[in-house]
């Protein structure tokens, strides 16, 4: 059986700012599928287990498969000028209710909504939960001052 070795960049890309980063991520997908769930339409859960399913992989996809479909579908966005992002998500979306038992989307309609109503929230979470990244002072090298030089030296 092959095994799977896990590079310490693929490691600090999945789990950068540790566990709690993490745990903090599953916890806003979470509150922005729920919101999708009771105010979209055509967006339903069976069962608590089936929504905390649909969570993880939702998690799990946006995590590994939505860097792909970007790269892929990069002409697209560019040319819409970044409205194809929410057709992407919606994909992500109908593909995590095609996965999970008991998490339903009943078209691609509701699937776009929903979309729009995950991403928001979790824009939102996300600038209320994360400190502000700020730029290094040594990002920019100090600019010495002109030397003039003068003909008589």
């Amino acid at each position: 059986m092959p095994t799977v070795r896990v590079t310490q960049e693929i490691h600090n890309y999945l789990f950068r700012g540790g566990v709690q980063a993490v745990i903090t991520r599953v916890l806003v997908t979470g509150i922005a599928v729920f919101l999708a769930v009771m105010t979209v339409p055509g967006i339903e859960v069976d069962s608590v287990p089936a929504g905390i399913a649909a969570i993880l992989v939702l998690v799990f996809l946006n995590l590994l498969v939505r860097p792909i479909l970007f790269v892929l579908t990069l002409p697209l966005i560019v040319l819409s000028l970044g409205l194809f992002l929410i057709v992407v998500n919606a994909l992500l979306l109908e593909f995590t209710a095609y996965l999970v038992k008991g998490f339903t989307v009943t078209g691609f309609w509701p699937a776009v909504v929903g979309a729009v109503v995950i991403s928001l929230a979790t824009t939102i979470l996300n600038a209320w939960t994360t400190e502000p990244r700020l730029v290094e002072p040594h990002a920019f090298p100090q600019q010495r001052a002109p030397r003039i030089i003068s003909p008589d030296e």
